[in-house]
């Protein structure tokens, strides 16, 4: 039963032992990246127009997504809470005035959902080859993946570099666990099985792959809840680090979750310094790396 893991596992773990020292490389792997998630999303939005009971299970999908959000992100913020008691963020930097457009950076986020609603709205018109659509996001996902193994890798992150962070360390690792509690909870409520919950759980606010490599293991109910619950939790980042960094530190980073190393990352620079970046950098790499491997396992 796990060859779908294994499958899930190969590509990435390709692309990661690859070398890759070339810039322009780099430059080509990051904008090759950004095309696959539209392509897939929107491969994600015609494969939810062909649901039988469409009405009935939009409903189950916002359902789903808003359980899941509010018992992930209640047990995570918990659980920073009393890291933060324990082991204090000390720091001496004062919030600049000047933040990025927080409205402009969620609308951002928000063009990844209207490409998946203009492959929903294609996806009404029914027309024949549409139906291979799930086959064709299968061969895109196996792209994806090696993309993201190799960006993983051009990161330049070592082991060293990672162990030694501390901070970060801590936050991936209580972000991480947290959030397994708030699977399970969300599992309870809603009725799902326990794994079902901890695959929702292990997106870690990655929302353009959890939504993708869902829909592939779970169909596409539980995938759109689970892009839905991943975005909400960015756009919520986007909105909280402002108001959280001065006094919860810790907090405000674990809530950008997998985002910390990229989307979220000038959020939490300007707002918090650039003493807040090699923290916010290991953490993100490390729920990055985390979440496909999680995910493939919940749904093996």
């Amino acid at each position: 039963m796990y060859s779908g893991l294994l499958i899930i596992l190969l590509p990435l773990v390709i692309g990661y032992l690859l070398p890759l020292k070339s810039p322009a490389l780099q430059r080509l792997v990051n904008h090759l990246l950004s095309w696959m998630v539209y392509v897939i999303l929107f491969f994600m939005g015609i494969s939810l127009a062909f649901l039988d009971n469409l009405a009935a299970n939009l409903l189950a999908i916002l359902r789903i997504a808003s359980v899941s959000v509010i018992a992930i992100l209640a047990c995570n913020l918990i659980a920073l809470r009393l890291l933060e008691k324990r082991r204090p963020w000390h720091h001496h930097h004062q919030q600049q005035q000047t933040l990025p457009s927080r409205l402009h950076m969620a609308l951002e986020s928000l063009k990844l959902l209207g490409v998946v609603v203009l492959g929903f709205l294609l996806g009404l018109s029914g027309w024949a080859f549409l139906h291979h659509a799930a086959q064709a996001s299968e061969y895109a996902l196996l792209l994806l993946l090696f993309l993201v193994g190799l960006q993983l890798r051009g990161s330049g992150m070592t082991l060293r570099q990672i162990v030694l962070n501390r901070r970060g360390m801590m936050v991936a690792v209580v972000v991480c666990i947290s959030a397994f509690a708030g699977g399970i909870l969300a599992a309870l409520l809603l009725g799902l099985p326990v794994t079902t919950g901890l695959a929702l759980a292990s997106g870690y606010g990655w929302y353009s792959l959890s939504g993708i490599l869902m829909t592939e293991n779970f169909g596409p109910v539980i995938g759109s809840a689970a892009f839905f619950n991943d975005l909400l939790r960015e756009l919520l980042a986007i909105m909280l680090i402002p108001l959280l960094i001065r006094q919860h530190r810790s907090s405000a980073l674990g809530l950008c979750g997998a985002t910390s190393m990229d989307f979220t990352l000038p959020v939490l620079q300007r707002a918090g310094g650039v003493e807040i970046v090699p923290a916010a950098i290991v953490h993100g790499f490390v729920l990055s790396l985390a979440a496909p491997v999680l995910i493939a396992l919940f749904s093996a």
